[in-house]
């Protein structure tokens, strides 16, 4: 054991020296696995990035929230047939409340009614285009988690009583009110005055595509007298008991809307209950697609790193014909041979490695800055991947070329010119 040690530290320095007189070559031949080991740890941040923001957004939804719709979020654009369906109507929400109450151990918790559309938001000569615009009731606070920067969200009386008040999202408070605070301000949300009675806190965006920071909440009652019109959605958000059961609190409330749309036992749903659920499927065919991309550049690029070493390796051991015969001719070992032109195979691998790895981190770093958005992450966990390929890549790149090394015959090696 103690020569084998001997053996190895000597085949290091050994490895060394050549890849120090060698630097150009060597650099050159690590190429490959650099680029692989880039493409391997951008495609692994990216996907852990996504999970990460999808997450996020899926925690701005709900995990325990079922969402009574006119139709599937994830439908196919060429489902024409959902265009006929009756409205979901915002007095669903009062009726299967009563429901509910009713029915001893039900799954479900709370229904709230919601309302949205998008309209323009104006404050003197600040003006935000666009803002999604939701009608609820004071109700959309028990199912919701809100966090609020300042202030606070409408009241029952406000809610029953169509008042115009509203709470505004973070990004549509700086917009209107860069300096000085907006609570008892008024604003004009599609020509009517409502005054402002608090602020959300920073929420961030539903998968890179809606902002919950451009958004303004206001009481249904209002909504409904000043916006109602073919342009808004209407659903109903339930509340489960158990989100562990969430399945089963699904079927139940399918039963109570089948019930409160008279639909007959042989008849199909005409909506949709919608959860978070509905896009993982959506989620796994995007991770998919830059596993595969990834994983496509990644073998490519190690392949082409691959056999560059190994012929680099030969090359080295042809040139080094005569210094093997002299070692073997001293007593050198085959397996001194061999672990000499392995471990200087595995360095040139594992210094590529860490190239790669470098160059990978600095991208992360100008992608933070660009992005500051996306979830992005360098963990450790990306960096022993990196130099476990690139240790496996120099092992299955080097071992021919040193076996044959090890195999030479010390007589022929010696009278190789």
């Amino acid at each position: 054991m103690k020569r084998l040690g001997h053996e190895f530290v000597e085949s290091c320095r050994i490895a060394y020296a050549q890849i120090a007189a060698n630097r150009t070559r060597s650099a050159l031949t690590a190429l490959g696995v650099i680029i692989g080991i880039v493409a391997v740890t951008l495609m692994g941040t990216a996907i852990g990035g996504i999970e990460t923001g999808f997450n996020n957004s899926m925690a701005l939804l709900g995990d325990d929230i079922l969402y009574v719709s006119k139709v599937p979020w994830t439908r196919n654009d060429e489902d024409w047939h959902y265009r006929n369906r009756r409205d979901i109507k915002a007095d669903y929400a009062d009726r299967l409340q009563t429901i509910i109450d009713a029915t001893p151990r039900s799954q479900l918790l709370r229904a709230v009614p919601s309302v949205n559309t998008f309209k323009n938001v104006l404050r003197g000569d600040y003006q935000v285009s666009a803002v999604f615009t939701l009608g609820t009731t004071d109700a959309y606070q028990d199912i919701t988690q809100i966090d609020f920067k300042e202030g606070r969200f409408f009241d029952s009386i406000e809610s029953r009583g169509a008042r115009n008040v509203c709470v505004l999202g973070y990004d549509v408070a700086n917009a209107l009110f860069p300096a000085g605070s907006p609570l008892d301000q008024l604003v004009r949300i599609g020509g009517q005055n409502f005054k402002v009675v608090g602020v959300f806190a920073r929420q961030g965006s539903f998968l890179g595509l809606f902002s919950w920071d451009n958004q303004v909440v206001l009481p249904i009652s209002a909504f409904k007298r000043y916006f109602k019109n073919k342009d808004t959605d209407t659903d109903v958000r339930m509340k489960v008991r158990d989100k562990e059961e969430l399945e089963a609190a699904k079927f139940e409330l399918i039963g109570y809307v089948r019930r409160l749309r008279g639909l007959l036992p042989d008849q199909e749903d005409d909506f949709a209950i919608n959860a978070q659920e509905s896009f993982r499927g959506t989620l796994g065919v995007v991770k998919t697609g830059i596993a595969i991309a990834g994983l496509f550049i990644t073998g490519l690029a190690l392949f082409v790193g691959a056999i560059g070493i190994m012929n680099i390796t030969f090359v080295s051991v042809k040139e080094r014909t005569k210094e093997i015969g002299t070692r073997k001719a001293l007593g050198a070992r085959r397996r001194t041979i061999l672990l000499q032109f392995l471990i200087e195979a595995v360095a040139i691998c594992v210094l590529g490695g860490l190239l790669g790895i470098g160059v990978s981190w600095l991208l992360f770093q100008g992608i933070g800055v660009a992005f500051p958005s996306f979830p992005i992450q360098f963990s450790f966990a990306l960096v022993l991947l990196g130099l476990t390929i690139s240790v496996l890549t120099g092992v299955l790149s080097g071992f021919a070329p040193a076996w044959s090394a090890s195999r030479l015959d010390p007589v022929i090696a010696l009278r190789y010119e």
